[in-house]
């Protein structure tokens, strides 16, 4: 039987969580978020507890952040537990303060450690997103996304397939670098690895296009822009030498606002059974389309999905072009609910198979039109 990755409407608001709420979401998707209240103390053990937000960063800009320390007792002692900071912005030992000036665009994943007078420790998992120059095109078109800052990265496992972060996590290894000159059609691909000891494990990859922490330069702070797009082109080049080691490959374009959710979920399953699925986000499920889906080891694959928002806030799947041959889709699906959420995304997602073996795909030329 072939395996069916977990549903992105799980996934990919989950993984907008870990954006918005730990800032710095298939396979993936969105669920609506929940708000959790404590329960009353029934002990007076003493807590620590580290601000769990950072704000962004910008190539080449002056940094500075300051961790806050609720509980325990000062001075307190902070130091880098696991992952890394941006290259060029350091961590102050006594003060709490991460500052510095950014040399190199992506998202960064780490875990802070902080320890008070009295032998009390925290960790506390971080993200740093430090954006490149904004890559706007003419024509409302976004060009070399896979070489912008503002990606995040998240491992999912199952069952629940929640994210985790920094890598590894969970029996999930991933990673993601930029500026790969070989192989590679630009000059500037971008490589992405999945691996780990748990099989049927994903790694899930995320950009802000437009809206909050946009990688683009287009917050929307009055949120006026995103109701107003309705067409949607994904076009991008990937390569890998052993493609049949991957259970799946997601691409998906993501719409948030009024509290709705258009998630155009498109899943080339390989080691699944080689046809492309649909995402359903109503129902929360895999539709398989039909469309065969065999790319090619050690070439560029191109890949080109059309898809678009109706004027009755239905999503319409419009087409896949893959290696030049264009299969109309022509299928409508009503929209999910995303409380709170407000933007356009893309993501990337690798799925582990049943051995998890490792793979790297790489993506070049990655261009997003909105219109």
């Amino acid at each position: 039987m072939s395996y069916r990755s977990p549903d992105p409407a799980q996934s990919a608001v989950l993984f907008v969580i870990l954006f918005w709420v730990l800032l710095i979401n298939a396979c993936s998707g969105v669920s609506v978020p929940t708000n959790g209240s404590p329960g009353s103390a029934t002990t007076s053990t003493p807590t620590l507890a580290i601000s769990s937000t950072l704000p962004s960063a910008t190539l080449g800009s002056i940094y500075k952040a300051t961790l806050s320390v609720n509980g325990g007792t000062a001075p307190y002692a902070f130091s880098i537990a696991s992952g890394q900071l941006p290259a060029g912005v350091q961590l102050g030992g006594t003060s709490g303060s991460i500052s510095g000036t950014p040399t190199a665009a992506g998202s960064f994943s780490f875990a802070v450690s902080v320890s008070d007078s009295k032998g009390l420790t925290k960790q506390q998992s971080l993200q740093i997103t430090v954006a490149s120059t904004p890559i706007t095109n003419s024509g409302n078109s976004f060009s070399n996304v896979q070489h912008a800052g503002g990606w995040g990265q998240a491992g999912q496992g199952p069952p629940n397939y929640v994210d985790c972060s920094p890598s590894p996590c969970d029996g999930i290894s991933f990673s993601m670098s930029q500026g790969i000159a070989s192989p590679s059609m630009s000059g500037e691909a971008t490589q992405f690895n999945l691996g780990g000891t748990a099989v049927f494990n994903d790694a899930l990859f995320n950009n802000h296009l437009i809206g909050p922490f946009s990688s683009q330069g287009m917050p929307d702070n009055n949120q006026t822009l995103v109701p107003t797009y309705h067409n949607f082109t994904y076009d991008v080049y990937f390569y890998g030498t052993n493609l049949e080691l991957s259970q799946a490959l997601e691409f998906d374009v993501n719409q948030f606002f009024d509290n709705l959710g258009f998630i155009w979920g498109h899943e080339c399953r390989i080691a699944g059974g080689n046809e492309w699925d649909i995402w359903d986000n109503v129902n929360q499920h895999w539709v398989p389309t039909g469309i065969a889906c065999y790319p090619n080891n050690n070439s560029w694959n191109h890949l080109t999905i059309e898809v678009q928002r109706t004027s009755s806030n239905q999503l319409l799947y419009e087409s896949i072009t893959l290696n030049g041959v264009t299969t109309p889709v022509n299928q409508y699906y009503n929209p999910g609910s995303t409380a709170g959420w407000y933007g356009i995304t893309v993501n990337y997602q690798m799925d582990g198979n049943n051995k998890q073996s490792p793979y790297t795909v790489y993506l070049d030329d990655f261009s997003f039109t909105y219109e």
